[in-house]
């Protein structure tokens, strides 16, 4: 899944679950459960595309998922400390945060190969447009769900 889509499960994660202990394996967790689901994300048929390319597109993505956060804490669930929000979001995050040295940086050494490896096994890409449609469709639902209860 995007970093913007990681983001917004976290957001909704910091809305509705105002205990860290809770939040924080919830958010790590829901990372898995994102990435299972079939998904696009900027490193799709990342064979393709040149490492300078995939860093700027990674880089894009994440800024995207600064803002949508903020956007979300501040409109749709404006009770949301930003800071714990944002500890949520980097904690939905925190995989791929973990597997970006080995990635873009090629640093091939524990603790980063074991973030990559692990990745690996429960990554599910679908290609765009239904890569992106499904994953849309899901975090719209996601959040018209936390809204509404």
């Amino acid at each position: 899944m995007t970093a913007t889509g990681h983001a917004v499960i976290g957001a909704v994660i910091a809305a509705k679950i105002g205990n860290p202990a809770l939040a924080i394996p919830i958010a790590l967790l829901s990372h898995v459960a994102a990435d299972a689901f079939p998904h696009w994300d900027t490193g799709t048929n990342a064979r393709k595309k040149t490492r300078s390319r995939l860093f700027v597109d990674s880089f894009i993505d994440v800024c995207i998922s600064i803002v949508i956060s903020y956007v979300l804490f501040t409109t749709i669930f404006p009770g949301t400390n930003l800071l714990y929000g944002y500890s949520m979001v980097f904690f939905a995050q925190f995989l791929d945060w973990a597997t970006a040295p080995y990635y873009f940086f090629r640093m091939k050494v524990p603790p980063f190969t074991w973030s990559y490896q692990l990745q690996k096994k429960f990554d599910n890409r679908l290609d765009k447009p239904w890569g992106i449609i499904l994953q849309v469709g899901v975090l719209l639902l996601l959040i018209l769900v936390a809204k509404a209860v």
